[in-house]
């Protein structure tokens, strides 16, 4: 996220930028090919807890070259993130507009969805199991943490650079994110505009926190909910 605090610090070139991404779009191409996030095979795992390892991996290591683009010169992760529960009136604050924010985004992602005409394939990737259940919990934690730093924080931060306009820069790594989402087929469309309504909440908030709180909790609930109803 953008702020005085980051003013001065050094942009990464393209070749870096693209690498960050290099991860999310090699996970995002393959399970675009097989319509579905189990685009990997472990041996003795499931084609679910297979996909969540993977997932876990390429998002992991993503943070780890954001990370390392600090050490460069540019932002930190905490100058990324910016803001900070300092007392429990600020988490709870955060944590209202993250409510907030979900109760517009959900519905408009269902609308969209509906619009699109998109099947319920893409997400059979959904705990079926206690151990995926809990898998899944690690899962949501990290797409919370993780694709907000890299699509709201780094990404962000870095269009703003370039092109000198938060709207613009919002709305490239908006695309970037439904594009890092492949195994969502047609409905890449409706996470492109949830990833530009968190990054407008971000740039009005002037932090990533309330947007992964709201992305955590909308996995989270998501997840654990289907899960419960296979029971």
């Amino acid at each position: 996220m953008t702020n005085g605090n980051t003013a001065g610090k050094r942009v990464a070139p393209w070749g870096y930028t693209v690498l960050v991404l290099l991860p999310l779009a090699a996970g995002s191409a393959a399970s675009a090919y097989q319509h579905t996030l189990e685009h990997v095979s472990l041996p003795g795992v499931s084609d679910r807890l297979s996909a969540y390892f993977a997932v876990l991996v390429e998002e992991w290591l993503a943070v780890f070259l954001v990370w390392l683009q600090a050490r460069r010169g540019g932002p930190s992760i905490r100058e990324l993130v910016s803001g900070g529960w300092p007392k429990a009136g600020a988490f709870l604050r955060d944590m209202g507009l993250a409510i907030g924010f979900l109760t517009v985004a959900v519905p408009l992602e269902a609308l969209m969805t509906r619009w699109l005409g998109a099947s319920d394939d893409g997400i059979s990737f959904l705990p079926k199991s206690r151990l995926e259940a809990v898998v899944w919990v690690v899962l949501a934690a990290t797409a919370g943490f993780a694709e907000e730093l890299i699509f709201r924080g780094f990404l962000t931060w870095q269009f703003q650079a370039w092109t000198k306009s938060s709207a613009l820069a919002i709305v490239l790594q908006g695309l970037l994110f439904g594009l890092a989402h492949g195994y969502y087929s047609r409905s890449m469309l409706t996470i492109a505009v949830y990833g530009c309504l968190l990054g407008w909440l971000a740039w009005w908030r002037k932090s990533l926190r309330p947007g992964m709180l709201a992305h955590l909790l909308e996995d989270e609930v998501f997840g654990l909910l289907a899960f419960t109803m296979t029971k």
